[in-house]
């Protein structure tokens, strides 16, 4: 049954997968980072994560809100966690400079087997997709990989802003 449905998914997942684990993969190790950039991630991350709800589940009302209610308590208990050791903000290249985490891999990673997994099963038994349990469960799943995303980003903004005022400088 593996081989059938790996066999019946489409190409562009594979390479869905593959730029995932390229884009994660390079978050492994220190870089730097401009604040656009971050925030795009963040953005492009989230919207898979929505992309995965509306297509499973329709935009169904408890979907969507399970989703937020996800997002919105990820993102509030990621704000509010200490800034990662080594992490720096370069007022005068206007830069973050990130130390290497697996972190957004491990998440990237999460957004796209859960959309997979909940892809398949609803394939197999489209039914699922309207057990009201079943669909807050998987949209609160992606809301807490958006709801970490951004208040990943969010935290870098609050140090540049931060950085950025001590400095006398405008935000980027």
């Amino acid at each position: 049954m593996l081989m059938q449905i790996v066999s019946h998914t489409p190409t562009w997942v594979f390479a869905l997968f593959a730029g995932l684990l390229w884009l994660g993969g390079r978050q492994m190790m220190a870089r730097r980072m401009k604040l656009s950039r971050i925030t795009l991630v963040a953005l492009l991350m989230t919207g898979l994560s929505v992309a995965g709800v509306w297509s499973a589940f329709h935009a169904t009302p408890v979907a969507l809100l399970a989703w937020a209610l996800a997002a919105a308590l990820a993102t509030a208990l990621v704000v509010r966690r200490p800034l990662p050791q080594g992490l720096r903000y370069d007022t005068a290249s206007r830069e973050c400079l990130v130390p290497g985490s697996a972190v957004p891999l491990m998440l990237m990673m999460g957004i796209f087997v859960t959309k997979y997994v909940v892809g398949v099963l609803v394939a197999m038994q489209p039914a699922m997709a309207q057990q009201l349990g079943f669909a807050s469960a998987m949209s609160a799943a992606y809301g807490v990989f958006s709801g970490v995303f951004v208040g990943r980003a969010m935290r870098l903004w609050q140090l540049a802003l931060r950085m950025n005022r001590e400095t006398g400088l405008q935000a980027a």
